[in-house]
């Protein structure tokens, strides 16, 4: 499209918004867009994972929430059958509270903590040099929001379609009714993500009756 010098004024504002919205190097993106490297230095693409449900974590074996990773293996043996999928991606990035190389990490993780989901290479999850991915996962529209990843074991839910519909912060265990309870909507199709704005359907309603009953 050419624009002279006298083009009005609103053909100008619609050009600038159409570039807008074709802008976002995540728009329309799904998870199978991407790859990770894993812990033997192999692209693993996340579309060998297509019509799972996968559950990401940014790990830290140094962390005190540490206690979360046998949470997420018992998610994984509860639930590989139902279609989850637990990946780990170790991160330094948050408090340097990740071992400092990849042989170090696969020791921990296999042979101390005996996890039988995937753990991928160390990456950075934060600033000019992140992985791609966390992109899609943090974005507001097109991943499951809350900007920046702002700790250790950060958690995303991602469904059968490879789109991020959950996010869970720190302090979130994977061993509460609650995170199992929302494991179990998306692994079932039931869960209804929730735009931008909205109300959100999957809590209760609320008890609008005015009356306190401790309930």
């Amino acid at each position: 499209m050419t624009i002279g010098r006298r083009a009005p004024i609103w053909t100008l504002l619609l050009f600038h918004l159409t570039l807008m919205a074709h802008a976002g190097p995540d728009a329309h993106k799904s998870v199978y867009d991407y790859s990770l490297v894993d812990l033997a230095g192999k692209e693993v693409p996340l579309s060998s994972y297509k019509g799972k449900v996968l559950l990401i974590v940014n790990l830290a074996s140094q962390s005190i929430y540490n206690t979360q990773i046998s949470a997420l293996e018992k998610l994984q043996k509860d639930y590989s059958d139902k279609g989850l999928v637990v990946i780990g991606i170790p991160s330094a990035d948050f408090g340097s509270q990740e071992l400092a190389d990849n042989t170090a990490i696969q020791h921990y993780y296999t042979d101390k903590e005996h996890v039988s989901f995937q753990v991928f290479s160390k990456a950075s999850l934060r600033g000019k040099d992140s992985i791609p991915l966390v992109h899609l996962l943090t974005d507001t529209k097109e991943g499951a929001g809350g900007g920046d990843i702002h700790w250790n074991f950060t958690k995303f839910l991602v469904d059968r379609q490879g789109r991020p519909v959950l996010r869970f912060e720190t302090d979130s265990d994977p061993s509460d009714s609650e995170f199992r309870v929302a494991l179990e909507k998306v692994l079932n199709g039931t869960y209804k993500k929730k735009e931008p704005g909205a109300k959100d359907s999957n809590s209760p309603p609320a008890d609008d009756d005015g009356d306190d009953d401790g309930v």
